[in-house]
């Protein structure tokens, strides 16, 4: 039998009723097999520890030459010596749990404590991004360059970037506590800057938004778009709220903790309008349905108000304004208005004051005018002792 080589292999004539299979005359264990279809795979085959005989594909001619076939088989046999089995770690690799499985048991395990809203966004990250990209690669042999490529790509969307590489890093973090990985390969890779979005009606604007509801008097969704702004809620809360979380008598929404971001119940004070308005709505509803803003079935909540939002802020002229900007509205007249930051926290629901301090340059304003009134005290005392 002759070494195996590309002139030998190439001149092989295939048989159409068997498979031929040659060995090489220096490298033992190292072979080759001829398919009838043509097929040229080379291979290892060898005893392990327990002296069971072991076949190993290490590759098809044409997708691999001889001379790196021969390298890799010499690989393999020289761990082979040494204790290895190559075999049995190619089949525990090809069982090895994937991308896609890790996501699949991070919705089933962790994620379920979480609000259905960041469920939501959860899968559309992982359906969207991380699984396309990544999804059928091992857990156990993903690369931080291969999640780096990944976060590089969307540096386009920084906030969509850094959302992601932080589901990562959580799905891998679980990864490593169920020993599929003995590290986190997310861990060190540096965020992209995200800019804040500061955008806010100033009091012309909210002036126009105001009077523009007033052209739907009796429409629901102008009531949830009120209840927003007076209360500084989130769409999800105002949404999803039922009348059993409000007492009108003493001006309190308990707002329960599967509602909110923060996980915690929260207790918000009602204003007079605000009051007056959800006296208003509980009119139009007829006490009818459990929830404030029913949809037709009247037994869940309306899910969007998107369509009728985008009709008011046209009819006001007001451009790059979203609905979620009326909580930073409602916020930035608060301090505005000389209210400390700490009190504004408490009503946003803020359980970090950092989270707050965002509105932090607006407090200067009562504080110039503070200053700017002294100023002129000072200045007319002045003037009058010439």
């Amino acid at each position: 039998m002759p070494k195996i080589t590309k002139r030998f292999v190439e001149a092989i004539t295939p048989q159409s009723t068997k498979i031929l299979q040659y060995w090489d005359t220096e490298l033992k264990g190292f072979g080759l097999l001829v398919l009838p279809s043509g097929r040229r795979t080379y291979f290892v085959q060898y005893r392990n520890l327990s002296r069971v005989r072991k076949h190993l594909k290490i590759g098809v001619h044409g997708q691999i030459n001889t001379e790196e076939a021969r390298v890799l088989a010499k690989k393999h046999l020289g761990g082979i010596a040494h204790g290895d089995d190559p075999a049995m770690k190619k089949k525990e690799n090809r069982d090895l749990p994937l991308i896609k499985d890790l996501a699949q048991d991070y919705l089933d395990r962790h994620a379920i404590r979480k609000r259905q809203r960041s469920i939501e966004e959860d899968k559309k990250l992982l359906n969207k991004i991380i699984l396309p990209s990544i999804g059928n690669q091992q857990v156990k042999n993903i690369s931080r360059r291969t999640i780096e490529s990944l976060h590089l790509q969307l540096k386009g969307t920084p906030y969509q970037a850094n959302r992601a590489l932080a589901l990562l890093s959580k799905m891998l973090s679980l990864a490593v506590a169920w020993e599929w990985r003995s590290d986190n390969p997310v861990k060190g890779i540096e965020r992209y800057q995200e800019k804040k979005r500061d955008r806010w009606l100033d009091k012309e604007e909210l002036g126009k938004f105001l009077n523009t509801l007033e052209f739907y008097p009796n429409h629901p969704h102008a009531f949830v778009l009120k209840i927003l702004l007076l209360t500084g809620s989130r769409k999800s809360e105002v949404l999803k709220a039922t009348w059993d979380q409000f007492d009108l008598n003493k001006g309190v929404w308990t707002k329960p903790s599967h509602l909110t971001k923060q996980n915690k119940k929260e207790f918000l004070p009602l204003s007079d309008q605000t009051l007056a308005l959800l006296d208003g709505l509980k009119k139009l509803n007829n006490n009818k349905s459990f929830y404030l803003f029913p949809d037709q079935t009247g037994k869940k909540p309306i899910r969007d108000i998107k369509s009728f939002w985008e009709k008011v802020t046209k009819r006001a002229e007001l451009k790059d304004i979203r609905i979620h900007d009326l909580r930073h509205t409602h916020a930035s007249h608060l301090v505005s208005s000389g209210l400390s930051l700490s009190i504004v926290g408490k009503l946003l629901g803020h359980t970090q004051a950092s989270t707050t301090q965002r509105y932090a340059h607006l407090a200067d304003e009562p504080l110039r005018q503070a200053a700017a009134m002294f100023g002129s005290q000072v200045e007319q005392l002045t003037t009058k002792n010439i």
